[in-house]
């Protein structure tokens, strides 16, 4: 286990170069890769990696803690911000909750 903790980042649904990215329900689908059937048999999303909006845009919140978790994953949602050229938020401000109106 790595003793220097890992940032908590938001990926914004926009480019660097402020185009919006496609498809319209890409955090949902980034975050379902994630995800897991409960008993209930639905899906829930990980309590680390989770849909949001931030200034009224579609984005991902991931939490730091994932990388103590599962590595991987950390390392998959970030490469998946820089592949795709997406803005990233790397300070620890809070996302919107979900559902807020932007």
């Amino acid at each position: 286990m790595s003793t220097t903790p890992h940032p908590s980042f938001i990926i914004v649904g926009l480019t660097t170069g402020g185009r919006k990215f496609r498809p319209s329900d890409w955090a949902e689908r980034l975050c379902g890769v994630l995800s897991v059937f409960g008993a209930e048999k639905r899906m829930r999303y990980s309590p680390y990696v989770g849909p949001r909006t931030y200034k009224g845009e579609k984005a991902v919140h991931v939490d730091g803690r994932l990388y103590e978790i599962e590595p991987m994953a950390y390392r998959f949602v970030l490469h998946f911000a820089e592949d795709n050229d997406l803005q990233l938020i790397r300070e620890l401000a809070a996302p919107d909750p979900p559902g807020t109106p932007g």
